[in-house]
């Protein structure tokens, strides 16, 4: 007895003669009557009820089609896990816009590699515009991404909030801006700033906390990693998320700080996406689960509580 003529026999019920199971199954009828007729021999059973008009299913057919349909879901159930199981072992691709990378990313793919050894983890930086585009294609298999309270999430995606917290000016430890308790429009303006490259959330944060005005001097940079080794290197302030920067091993060599951006309440959420669609690996899961555990294990360094609702998606 084989798998596909259990399958052929689900197929002539369904649709409800053997020419239209053959079609379906891109066979010929011929092969597949013969391939039944074994099966009829193999089980003394008459499973089709053979007429000039064409074959159906017989009734002792459909007296045993329940244990058929048992034996098909026990062999789906057993090739998903097999497939699971195969998954566990493979890469999980994360694409991150690099926004809190020591306190949240580090940790969990820490913790990760120590509870799945045989599971690879490819970190890539990217705009958020290419980390949706290569979740709903199948280039990533989760995102880390930056949105500012109330900003839209993309349909298609499923998003659970992981940090909540503001946006803050990332100074050098012995810059003199560090001697102040909040950080103004008018300093960064003064100060030679380092802005994030369009399609960053922190560049449109940062052209609107402007309002379009220029600073004395700007560089652009990708990412906040970068960012926050130019300010480090003594090259000027930038603005960051504060979870981005607290606990960052620059800041905790005293080499960068933060301070508050004065009179402004902006709240920028980090979220973590997956696609809406297809099944999630058991690897993928296991990452998407830790990463959420550990922002929620490290609330006390975090400004706002994070949670494990998932974000309203856009319309």
């Amino acid at each position: 007895m084989r798998i596909e003529q259990l399958e052929y026999i689900e197929a002539v019920t369904r649709l409800g003669s053997l020419r239209r199971a053959a079609e379906a199954l891109h066979l010929s009828q011929p092969a597949l009557s013969e391939t039944v007729r074994n099966l009829e021999r193999e089980l003394g059973v008459d499973l089709l009820d053979r007429r000039r008009s064409g074959a159906r299913i017989s009734t002792p057919g459909r007296e045993l089609l329940p244990h058929i349909i048992g034996v098909l879901d026990a062999v789906d159930k057993l090739r998903r896990a097999a497939d699971d199981q195969h998954h566990t072992s493979r890469m999980i691709r994360l694409g991150t816009v690099n926004a809190a990378t020591v306190p949240l990313l580090i940790p969990t793919v820490r913790d990760f590699r120590a509870a799945h050894p045989e599971t690879q983890i490819e970190v890539v930086g990217a705009q958020q515009d290419e980390i949706h585009r290569g979740l709903l294609d199948g280039s990533y298999d989760l995102g880390l991404v930056n949105y500012l309270q109330g900003d839209d999430k993309p349909p298609g995606l499923h998003s659970t909030e992981l940090l909540r917290g503001r946006p803050v000016a990332c100074v050098r430890a012995d810059s003199p801006l560090a001697a102040k308790d909040r950080i103004g429009v008018a300093d960064l303006l003064a100060a030679p700033l380092i802005v994030m490259r369009a399609g960053y959330v922190m560049h449109r944060y940062v052209h609107r906390l402007l309002e379009g005005r220029s600073p004395r001097f700007s560089y652009s940079t990708d990412g906040a990693e970068m960012g926050k080794l130019m300010v480090a290197e003594g090259l000027g302030a930038t603005v960051l998320p504060d979870f981005s920067v607290r606990d960052d091993p620059l800041e905790r060599s005293g080499l960068i700080t933060y301070r508050p951006i004065e009179g402004d309440e902006t709240e920028v959420l980090l979220v973590i996406q997956r696609p809406l669609s297809g099944s999630v690996p058991a690897a993928t899961r296991a990452l998407h689960a830790m990463l959420m555990a550990t922002a929620e294990a490290d609330d006390g360094a975090i400004t706002g509580k994070p949670t494990d609702k998932p974000v309203p998606q856009a319309n």
